[in-house]
């Protein structure tokens, strides 16, 4: 069973980390590159921006080591991203032993769970930002994502495992929480970069990240439902 896993989410996270790479190469650094000629032009010892295909805040000064625009920074990309989708995938593969999907088709709805608890609810309070946008303490927004995401998953199984409809309804109020507690914000929202290019980069991070979980679900439900103790099944 551990080598089942381990093969599902090592074929499935190298897949999707590809095509999210891919993704982002072509429609998401685009725009973060855009962002930080703005950037770039303001003076500043100490910068903190978040880049996207999730919520990865850092901060960097003059002499912070960043990779050059071109191999490097898709090379430190791909790395990034495969790391993150193996994990992923190996949770997914972890849950299906489980509630092992009974078709391959299930690996969508497994995906766009995943989406909905990782992304789509942490975002709601803390959209991805170009650099150079202001942001709140970063320790105060991780606690409050990583609370997000963590509700966010047990309102999800409440709602769609539990047959009592009392727990159903304690999954809607568990789904809000971190909603009704708000996210951390700075004193002052400002940002360097056009509203315009703000709102083309949210929507990529969204779309991409959509595409990203439901290639996840799909084929790590395929590779889980086909490897079985070393013997395939159609």
């Amino acid at each position: 069973m551990i080598k089942r896993i381990a093969q599902t989410a090592g074929f499935t996270g190298l897949l999707a980390a590809l095509l999210l790479t891919l993704l982002q190469s072509f429609w998401v650094a685009p725009l973060i590159l855009q962002a930080e000629t703005y950037e770039k032009s303001e003076p500043a010892a100490v910068e903190v921006h978040e880049h996207a295909a999730g919520t990865a805040a850092h901060t960097h000064d003059a002499e912070a080591w960043e990779p050059e625009d071109g191999w490097q920074r898709v090379l430190s990309t791909t790395g990034g991203n495969l790391v993150v989708a193996v994990g992923f995938a190996l949770m997914l593969a972890g849950l299906y032993t489980l509630r092992a999907p009974t078709k391959t088709s299930q690996g969508l709805l497994w995906g766009l769970a995943g989406y909905a608890t990782f992304v789509l609810a942490p975002t709601l309070g803390l959209p991805p930002e170009l650099p150079g946008t202001a942001a709140a303490d970063l320790a105060q927004r991780q606690i409050w994502w990583i609370g997000t995401a963590a509700s966010t998953a047990v309102g999800i199984a409440l709602i769609v495992f539990s047959r009592h409809w009392l727990m159903k309804i304690l999954g809607v109020a568990i789904l809000a929480v971190p909603h009704v507690i708000g996210a951390p914000q700075p004193e002052v929202h400002s940002m360097l970069a056009p509203e315009a290019l703000e709102a083309q980069f949210k929507i990529a991070s969204q779309l991409t990240n959509v595409a990203f979980w439901l290639a996840l679900g799909l084929i790590s439900a395929w590779l889980f439902r086909r490897k079985s103790d070393g013997q395939y099944h159609a």
